[in-house]
């Protein structure tokens, strides 16, 4: 069975931009959000690495990683956690770039590409949803709340939720 459903691979493409969270030779954690994620199969998310050397680094050394992708405005999204390889050049390296390149991506700087065998996937939710509020009630809160970011207004701009 695929790891990646319709509807997250969905939100994936949509989203375009995922967290991505790598272990240090240290230990410590580190998340770096990736523009140019994307679905690769039904099994598989890839990235562009452009000037990730840390992500590349950490992930090279310890493949595990998990990757969040949340959709802003209905807090909701979904963990994926797999392994990751660290390509720097053969076929799969550029069937990628080529894929990047139909989307009209410019590939001149990618400096390698990271794939992730996703081994499970979980959904992520707001607690607003707990709380009661529906989807179009999260959303609409979250838009106006960055409408109003968007104006620049002097008006209080605490989130509209606790959560």
């Amino acid at each position: 069975m695929p790891a990646l459903t319709e509807p997250m691979m969905t939100l994936i493409r949509s989203q375009r931009l995922g967290y991505v969270a790598t272990v240090t030779p240290a230990g410590l954690p580190k998340v770096s959000p990736k523009g140019s994620l994307t679905v690769w199969d039904a099994d598989h998310l890839v990235f562009a690495d452009i000037d990730s050397p840390n992500t590349v680094r950490n992930l090279s050394e310890n493949p595990n990683t998990e990757i969040n992708v949340v959709d802003p405005f209905t807090r909701k999204g979904y963990r994926f956690t797999g392994k990751a390889t660290v390509l720097h050049g053969g076929e799969l390296y550029f069937k990628v770039l080529d894929h990047y390149k139909k989307e009209g991506s410019d590939v001149r700087r990618v400096r390698s590409i990271v794939m992730v065998e996703v081994s499970q996937a979980l959904p992520l939710t707001s607690p607003a949803y707990v709380q009661g509020f529906s989807e179009e009630e999260v959303r609409r809160l979250w838009e106006e709340f960055h409408t109003r970011l968007e104006k620049k207004t002097v008006l209080d701009l605490t989130p509209p939720c606790d959560f």
